[in-house]
């Protein structure tokens, strides 16, 4: 159908307003500035120059340039430029970042409200204008834009509507900031070269406050996003110059701000340690599924249309079999041209779609590189690039989604092509996220293995920091800036630095001169001190990076055995200890008792129904024996009980009964007093159990009428609370403390039994010698003391009591096991320091990090729960039971006290037991002479073995010196002249080597030349021997050199059989 047979159909129209809604893809606005840099780099420019130029009438305040000596577009490609979603740059093959055809319209948009381009190419200036000012103002709902062009050298419009040409001028000068033609050929005039292209965005976006959302003013020399705060914030969120250096990962273009070249950089060649990992996949399908379907569509039309011009050109030549006229000949000739040009372009595209097709079954191959952040470690994460534009920064995959140390300062770097992901519109994410979060898993996978390979966890990852000067706890704290971490990092990591004239990047030999040296802003490649490299004729060096491989773990059928035993004793043991008799202090608490509960009982139900019976106490000590028992005393209201007084240094909570227990050992091992203190408005339904001195000790009115349980049943009953009760009152931490400090130095004093037996009287006081506290949950603390005199002799051996908090009228009570033996518990306590220490754990021959969680004393050792900073998901649990002492766990450093923040600092507790003597202090110096002059004589070996040859100290002085002269000798001078001498030896070995290789590519230079000579006699030997042999035999036809030796030793071969 003919194209005049649709005119009469409705069309797509694109109003003003979609320039508004397009600018909104960008979130981030320093993506948006990036699109007109992509533009630049695109059009191969060599340099690009953002900066600003005050106009204190527009809104905003000033103009943003964006000035490049790219190729420049011409009339008809300025044209193309207001074409929304077209592009040149669209192949599958392409390097260029532009696909999309929108970047310049959507990224000027976001940034202001109008811009204006002027751009040369040839002999043609090109201005494009596109405003919402001008649309607002003159009312107008499509998109017009202005462009005019003029001569390069006659500055005469080329145009051929003249009219159109002053309208369009026109408006430039009314709605630009450019007010006439001469200040419109200025802004040619800085476009120096014979092309390049000016941007300039004004009226730009505000914020809520009025400012403008780019600030150009707290520092001159960059472009920040204002509000917001450096604290917390990636220095690439805030800053454009520091977006800038990796916004490209092989960076070939400068790139100035306000007139200062951005330092660029290529990441890889940041890091220490840098390892290259090969990734294959065939699940990148997405892209390549739709490029086939494009070139089978392609195809597709290209067959139809070449066999309807094969067919045409046959019918045509049946038509005209008979006419033999020129005319018929041409017409003819023209139609079988065509349908072999049409057949020749559909084979084309034929073997493009099985191309197509061939690579959609073919793995994508990428590259991971992976290396450790030594300058800044809190910037890790992975930057993720496409056609080498960077599209995601710092995203966290594998063991740094954990937040421990593991993997922390690693950074990972990839260069995804775009048949293998496609960007969004916007550059700043993917457009298929599950292809793109299958890449981050694989990334977190190889993450995992490089940190294996680099060995730092094996090392010790808090010592590897010390070494490169993280001396702080605080993991965002900067390294220390004493020169020799300075020297300790630079050594580790090359400097690497672009030539300004060439732009090929060379890498500097380490010199201690050059660890705080600033290098100029216009670095050339003659400026290099390595003579290999100091010509910008000179190949750019690739960066060698040692390959990794991704080793899969498996699992033998022993070790998945071992793992299953584990797990079962562990279930055992989880089951034992819920079988056990435990307090119940809450509904949770119920749940957790191995009984099948399904509700509360009622009120009808036995008490003795409602719980699993408690075990029998052990029988009361002799002195308890003849003791009177009281009855108990009347009920009373739950909300009218009192605290029961104990004496002046123990109070508590509301106390609803007493209950006691005797102890069957008559051993001196302190007794323990549980307290749990809850918030005023919280529930306390956790009972207490505390030992009372015997003048403290409540009396009895019967004597052996009742047994100890029953006793102990009555008292424990909801409503059973003595008539005169006695008030207990419990210390505050911060002064149990104080008062257990007080008794140890007490108690240290009182040496003497005539100094004991005066002070019996106050023994008979209790003092508080040792507290324990311990989270049980989020609403209680449980605090432990031990009541005894100041001979340090319990209080009661074996009597305790236990004093049940005050709750709600309805609460339900339940007594506390019997304690595992007196002789256990000091060891308990000394073993529950144990919690938080940072340890090692050994699991399938590899080390693993982590922090001691709990703490369990068995019958033989004392067993820890390790909570892993990060191990395999897929063969190793995230936590582990271990033996305190094996072979399988080990300590690791701990940082150093005074760089350790408050929140990191752990609190040692002293140790309160009195039974315990104290041992003399061995540590003075006049204990250990011998270690002292092993470690003297150690390091007079050391310094004799590395002295410099020009040192002013000789090796048999060194020899005869003691500590105080080692003391005062000049390691500092020492040391540099070492590693002069060093440096010296190793230029040395450079040398000779540069040498030898030097001599080696000569020798094959001339190898190759006689290589080639030899090669050349052998070509004008046989073209002889082929002339001599057409001259002896004319008909002879040998067009190749196998057919001419083929036809020698055919020859040769006659002429022995003929012989």
């Amino acid at each position: 159908m003919a194209f005049t047979n649709y005119s009469s159909l409705n069309r797509a129209q694109l109003t003003f307003e979609y320039l508004h809604t397009n600018s909104t893809t960008h979130e981030f606005l320093f993506g948006a500035l990036a699109e007109l840099v992509d533009n630049a780099r695109d059009a191969e420019a060599t340099r690009i120059d953002i900066f600003t130029e005050r106009k204190e009438d527009l809104r905003g305040g000033f103009l943003l340039c964006f000035l490049d000596d790219g190729a420049g577009m011409d009339p008809s490609e300025a044209a193309s430029v207001i074409q929304f979603g077209k592009s040149a740059k669209r192949s599958p093959e392409s390097i260029q970042i532009g696909q999309y055809g929108n970047g310049l319209k959507s990224g000027s948009m976001r940034i202001g409200k109008d811009f204006i381009l002027f751009t040369k190419k040839a002999d043609t200036m090109t201005s494009l204008f596109l405003s919402r000012t001008f649309h607002e103002e003159e009312g107008i709902d499509e998109v017009i834009v202005p462009l005019p062009t003029w001569n390069s050298h006659t500055r005469e419009p080329i145009t051929e509507d003249m009219e159109k040409f002053a309208i369009e001028t026109e408006l430039i000068y009314k709605y630009s900031p450019f007010k006439s033609e001469q200040e419109v050929m200025e802004q040619f005039r800085k476009i120096s070269g014979e092309s390049g292209t000016l941007v300039v965005v004004f009226n730009l976006k505000l914020m809520d406050n009025g400012d403008p959302e780019l600030d150009v003013i707290s520092d001159p020399k960059d472009i920040q996003m204002a509000g917001t705060p450096p604290e917390r914030t990636k220095p690439e969120r805030r800053s454009f110059r520091a977006y800038a250096a990796v916004i490209y990962i092989d960076p070939r273009m400068r790139i100035f701000l306000h007139g200062d070249k951005v330092q660029t950089k290529r990441l890889s060649c940041c890091l220490y340690k840098p390892r290259m990992y090969k990734y294959t996949s065939n699940r990148f399908k997405t892209r390549a599924e739709q490029e086939v379907k494009k070139a089978e569509h392609m195809a597709k039309i290209a067959e139809e249309k070449a066999r309807e011009a094969e067919s045409k050109a046959r019918a045509l030549e049946l038509r005209l079999s008979g006419d033999v006229t020129r005319e018929s000949r041409v017409t003819l000739r023209q139609v079988q041209n065509t349908a072999i040009t049409l057949r020749r372009e559909a084979d084309v595209k034929k073997r493009m779609k099985e191309a197509k097709q061939r690579a959609l079954k073919e793995p994508k191959e990428l590259n991971f590189i992976f290396g450790v952040n030594i300058e800044q470690r809190e910037l890790d994460g992975m930057f993720v690039y496409n056609c080498s534009r960077l599209i995601k920064m710092y995203e966290k995959v594998g063991p740094q989604l954990e937040g421990g140390m593991a993997c922390g300062g690693v950074v990972g770097v990839v260069d995804v092509p775009y048949l293998v992901l496609e960007p969004t519109h916007n550059k700043q994410d993917f457009a298929d996220a599950k292809e793109y979060r299958h890449l981050l898993k694989a990334m977190g996978e190889h993450l995992a293995q490089y940190w294996k390979d680099v060995g730092i966890a094996q090392k010790g990852i808090i010592k590897f920091w010390d070494e490169f000067g993280y001396l702080s706890a605080n993991w965002n704290q900067p390294p220390s800036s004493e020169l020799r971490y300075k020297r300790r990092r630079a050594m580790e990591i090359p400097t690497t630095i672009q030539c300004d004239q060439c732009l090929k990047w060379r890498t500097l030999p380490f010199q201690l001169s050059a660890v705080e040296k600033t290098f100029p802003e216009r670095w050339v490649c003659s400026m290099n001190p390595d003579p290999e490299q100091d010509r910008c004729e000179a190949p750019e060096q690739k960066q060698k990076l040692p390959l990794g491989v991704l080793k899969k773990d498996t699992i033998s059928h022993e070790e998945k055995k071992k793992q299953l035993s584990e797990k079962i004793r562990q279930q055992q043991e989880k089951l034992e200890a819920m079988q056990k008799t435990s307090s119940v202090c809450s509904q949770a608490d119920l749940k957790k008792l191995p009984l099948d509960v399904s509700s509360r009982p009622t009120a009808e139900s036995s008490p003795s129904l409602s719980r699993p019976p408690r075990p029998r106490s052990p029988p009361l000590p002799a002195v308890l024996k003849n003791v009177p028992i009281r009855s108990p005393p009347p009920k009373m209201n739950s909300q009218m009980r009192k605290p029961l007084p104990v004496g002046p240094m123990v109070s508590s909570p509301k106390v609803s009964s007493i209950s006691l227990k005797g102890e069957a050992s008559t051993s001196r091992a302190q007794s323990h007093t549980t307290a749990i203190v809850k918030p005023n408005n919280a529930a306390v339904k956790t009972p207490a159990r505390t030992v009372l001195p015997p003048k403290l000790a409540p009396p009895f009115a019967q004597h052996n009428s009742k047994s100890q349980h029953e006793i102990l049943s009555a008292k424990c009953s909801k409503t059973s609370v003595p008539k005169k009760p006695m008030p207990i009152k419990m210390p505050l931490l911060s002064s149990i403390r104080k008062r257990n400090s007080n008794l140890i130095s007490r108690n240290e004093e009182e040496v003497d039994d005539q100094a004991l037996m005066q002070k019996q009287e106050r023994a008979k006081r209790p003092k508080i010698v040792e507290i324990k506290q311990e989270k049980k949950d989020t609403n209680e603390v449980v605090v432990e003391t031990t009541l005894q005199t100041s001979r340090g002799d319990p209080v009661y051996p074996g009597l305790q009591t236990h004093l049940p908090v005050l709750s709600t009228s309805n609460e339900r009570h339940s007594q506390l096991s019997d304690s595992t033996g007196e002789e256990e518990l000091p060891s308990h306590k000394s073993a529950q320091k144990d919690k938080g220490l940072h340890v090692e754990v050994r699991v399938n021959k590899e080390w693993f990090t982590g922090r001691v969680t709990a703490v369990e004393l068995g019958k033989h050792a004392v067993r820890w729960k390790v909570k892993f900073d990060y191990v395999p998901t897929d063969t190793t649990p995230r936590d582990r039971w271990v033996e305190k002492g094996s072979e399988d766990v080990r300590l690791m450093k701990p940082p150093s006290p005074e760089h350790q923040t408050p929140d990191t600092q752990r609190y040692i507790e002293p140790s309160t037991s009195d039974n315990t003597p104290i041992e003399p202090d061995t540590t003075e110096p006049s204990a250990n002479h011998g270690t002292m002059d092993l470690l003297v004589q150690t390091l007079r070996n050391c310094l004799r073995y590395f002295l410099p040859p020009n040192f002013p100290v000789s090796k048999n002085e060194l020899s005869s010196m003691n500590a105080e002269d080692l003391v005062s000798l000049p390691l500092k001078e020492y040391f540099k002249q070492y590693e002069v001498g060093l440096q010296n030896l190793c230029n040395s070995y450079q040398t000779r080597a540069d040498a030898r290789a030097k001599v080696f590519e000569e020798n094959l230079r001339n190898s190759e030349k006689k290589l080639r000579e030899t090669e050349d006699k052998l070509q004008k030997l046989r073209t002889n021997i082929v002339a001599l042999l057409q001259k002896v035999q004319e008909d002879i036809d040998i067009n190749t050199d196998d057919e001419l030796d083929a036809y020698i030793e055919d020859l040769i071969t006659k002429g022995d059989s003929a012989d």
